[in-house]
């Protein structure tokens, strides 16, 4: 028999899926879901402890959970970071940052970010890993505005986009990829345990706030073994999904 908190995790689940509880929306409190389903309260923090692993809700001290997905397998119809991905499909992911400085914004990170050119920006070189495999390397741009928060988190910090909503509140609300290949380079070459040129992955990505306001733009490379992305067309829905590579 199915556990009460496992009903209650799925319920809310399915709930979240069908748009009842968008991206940036708060779940009801504690107090609320437990009279709603008749149990304690300690079952709902069972249910939303699920979820939370899951990466579809984010909680802060002394806040109602907000939900930060709204499916367990991603569509890029929706924005989920890569740490939230593999959460949601029962891998473990780790980061790296390499490198850290601020830079003066170029005139491509100024148009990208909507600041003035000279803009002082905090660059991130981060190393992604997956079950403990080197997959990924985010090349990361942030705006002047989130910049010292991002400086602040530690280095080997598994998911930034949890940290920045467990330390700011900033919830990543929406996001435009451009997807194409190149050639690895000797430095993603020597990160990634690759030969010089073989090819890579890339998503160039711009990621906003509910409001437009642009946080972050970043020049992703995945090793080609590492995921796919798959198109699945229909009338009325077109959805590009990540997923492990076979």
């Amino acid at each position: 028999m199915t556990a009460r908190h496992e009903q209650i995790a799925d319920e809310l689940r399915q709930a979240i899926r069908r748009g009842e509880y968008p991206v940036g929306a708060r779940l009801p409190a504690e107090t609320e879901l437990a009279a709603r389903y008749g149990v304690s309260r300690g079952t709902v923090r069972q249910a939303v402890a699920a979820l939370t692993a899951e990466g579809l809700i984010g909680s802060r001290q002394g806040a109602r959970r907000v939900v930060l997905a709204g499916r367990r397998s991603q569509s890029f119809a929706e924005l989920r970071s890569f740490a939230q991905w593999a959460q949601a499909m029962g891998r473990t992911a780790t980061g790296h940052v390499i490198t850290q400085e601020y830079r003066p914004a170029t005139a491509e990170d100024a148009a990208r970010l909507h600041l003035p050119q000279g803009t002082p920006c905090l660059n991130v070189l981060r190393l992604r890993g997956l079950d403990g495999s080197p997959v990924l390397i985010e090349r990361t741009v942030y705006a002047d505005w989130i910049s010292p928060a991002v400086e602040a988190i530690d280095a080997d910090c598994a998911s930034v986009t949890q940290r920045l909503y467990e330390d700011t509140g900033l919830v990543f609300a929406h996001g435009e990829h451009v997807i194409d290949a190149v050639a690895a380079g000797a430095r993603d070459a020597a990160l990634l345990a690759l030969r010089r040129t073989s090819p890579l992955l890339r998503v160039r990505r711009v990621t906003t706030t509910h409001d437009g306001r642009p946080v972050e733009w970043s020049d992703d490379r995945y090793r080609p073994d590492a995921v796919s992305f798959t198109v699945h067309n229909a009338i009325g829905h077109n959805a590009l999904v990540r997923t492990p590579a076979d």
